[in-house]
């Protein structure tokens, strides 16, 4: 019960709709024990002694008792689904809710499609067994203790008998416990990563079927989805096995009572009608025990479903605000790096490796390297996506831990490579940061973008809705949408991840000079492979395995016989080639 107790804050505080289940439990529980005992008296009272007379009366009866189980098993079943539902509405809610502020190394390991397993499947799986599992835990006790009582008022040798049965039962149940929840637990394991193979195919469908390997992908989903039909095998195979043997032990039970009742009837120890009636109070223990098999069956599924939810809610949130964190309206942007080396967890090599630099307020700095050289790094930084293992990252002479989260991640702009746009309006997605932002601020952060031109062709304008991840837009359109919707923060410091890559030249030319204005006055990191897109910054940091390998404007690197000259006559001698051949 360790799972179900950490996890109590999220149910217990629904415990009373728990209890008002329990009470119409308890009562449908008590009428149900109720028809052998009119059973009983129908037999010895009534036909026995052929007081015929009495049987509308008991009819009427028995009628009305029906009714009354019918309407308690209905408080019953609501409020016990009203205690599942509401809890795990509290837990989904809190889980989702932990899932935003997890730092971005979490996220580096975690599989999209299992998250999503995790917060569906083995949700509802915890939610089952909150509403009918408990419930049926409780009624097994209660049914088994009153039917019990009864048995001993009709024979206390018949029942001593009865109990002989018991330990067996309760062994094989321990045993199928002990097996069926690690077969439970793989299931879900595989179920996630089923999930994942279906979210990655389909997110990734253009790359499958521009490479032609839709068959690959048939066939990495066939094997998760064999591994997840032998995961289920194997806890069928344990179910077969037992429940059949818990079965055969109450039926052979059964057959040694009626034997045993028998002989107490003949020698008058016993009435006929308490033969019956201690018949049916015997499956009133007997299928309750061997349907013990099914209650643990969902306690497994839930227990195995709780762990895995316990995994994200326990997950460790190592990057929160300091308790004397400052909340401030606006940063100047005066970025700095002292001697910073950082390493991304599970990585042995260091991404960065005794980085500084100086990056005044209003300055544009270029970062140019291969990939892998740490170009990246330094932007996640900044932001305190990620801590350094050593040196200190300060904005205008603080260091960033002492900001607040809000304050640094809102006053900074992000326009990544791959640009992210939601299933919703070109207008909604440019505003995502500022959802108050005016309908003339929206337009004026698209022209900047160069992306009203384009918005404006569309069908419906600004309010077109994009399909998921922005289906339906190029790569350049998706890019210029992502600047505006940075540009409209208004932050003081920018960071344009490779943000012109996916556009061509004379687009990137023009985004560049309507960019003049709105860089004005905040820092700006550029982040780019293409020298075109970094030559005007105010200083450039050549970066390569981590180390800043060279610095200074496009003029002076391009002075230098280092890796900057490098990069720029490999990229515009292709030019001055093309051009060449184009003037030829």
């Amino acid at each position: 019960m360790e799972t179900f107790k950490k996890l109590k804050d999220f149910y217990w505080p629904y415990r009373k709709s728990f209890y008002l289940s329990l009470v119409f439990l308890l009562l449908v529980t008590v009428i149900t024990v109720i028809y052998p005992v009119i059973l009983q008296l129908t037999i010895d009272e009534v036909i026995s002694k052929q007081q015929f007379h009495y049987i509308p009366y008991i009819a009427i009866g028995f009628l009305g008792i029906m009714a009354l189980k019918g309407v308690f098993t209905y408080y019953n079943q609501f409020l016990g689904d009203l205690f599942g539902i509401r809890s795990v509405y509290r837990l989904r809610n809190e889980l989702y809710e932990k899932l935003q502020f997890l730092p971005f190394r979490y996220y580096d390991n975690a599989k999209t499609g299992d998250l999503m397993s995790r917060l569906t499947a083995d949700v509802e799986g915890f939610r089952f067994f909150l509403s009918f599992g408990f419930a049926e835990l409780i009624r097994f006790v209660l049914l088994v203790t009153i039917s019990l009582s009864l048995m001993f008022y009709y024979s206390v040798a018949l029942t001593f008998v009865t109990l002989i049965a018991m330990p067996f039962l309760a062994f094989i149940t321990y045993r199928f416990d002990k097996r069926v929840h690690p077969a439970f637990r793989g299931i879900r394991k595989s179920f996630g990563k089923l999930n994942t193979n279906v979210q990655e195919n389909i997110s990734g469908i253009n790359t499958v079927k521009s490479l032609s390997r839709e068959d690959y992908q048939i066939g990495k989903f066939n094997n998760s989805n064999e591994d997840y039909k032998d995961k289920y095998i194997t806890t069928a195979n344990i179910w077969a096995k037992y429940f059949p043997l818990m079965e055969f032990i109450g039926n052979a039970c059964v057959v040694g009572l009626i034997s045993f009742g028998g002989y107490l009837v003949i020698n008058g120890t016993l009435t006929a009608g308490g033969l019956v009636a201690f018949f049916s109070l015997i499956w009133y223990i007997v299928w309750p025990i061997a349907n013990l098999g099914f209650v643990i069956n969902q306690f497994s599924q839930a227990k195995a479903s709780g762990e895995r939810l316990l995994e994200i809610l326990d997950a460790n949130e190592d990057i929160q605000d300091h308790p004397e964190a400052k909340d401030v309206s606006k940063l100047n942007g005066h970025v700095t790096f002292e001697n910073v080396t950082f390493q991304y967890p599970n990585e042995d090599k260091k991404a960065l490796e005794d980085v500084t630099f100086d990056a005044p307020p209003g300055k544009q700095i270029g970062l140019i390297g291969a990939t892998g050289s740490g170009k990246t790094s330094i932007t996640q930084l900044i932001t305190r996506f990620y801590e350094p293992q050593s040196g200190r990252i300060l904005v205008d002479g603080e260091e960033v831990k002492n900001y607040s989260l809000y304050t640094l991640r809102n006053q900074i702009g992000f326009v990544l490579q791959e640009s992210f746009l939601f299933s919703s309006t070109i207008k909604s997605n440019i505003a995502y940061g500022r959802p108050n932002a005016t309908m003339d601020e929206i337009v004026r952060a698209a022209k900047m973008a160069q992306a009203h031109d384009f918005i404006m062709e569309l069908p419906d304008g600004y309010d077109t809705m994009l399909g998921e991840r922005g289906m339906g837009l190029s790569g350049g359109q998706k890019q210029r949408i992502a600047i505006a919707r940075a540009l409209i923060l208004d932050p003081s410091i920018l960071v344009l991840d490779d943000a012109t890559s996916a556009v061509d030249m004379q687009t990137e030319f023009n985004i560049q000079r309507e960019l003049k204005g709105a860089l004005s006055g905040r820092t700006t990191f550029i982040i780019a492979h293409r020298i075109s897109s970094l030559k005007h910054a105010d200083e450039i940091l050549v970066l390569e395995e981590g180390k800043v390998i060279e610095r200074g404007t496009h003029d002076e690197l391009v002075g230098k016989n280092g890796a900057y000259r490098r990069i720029y006559d490999i990229q515009y001698k292709d030019q001055k080639a093309v051009l060449a051949t184009q003037t030829n």
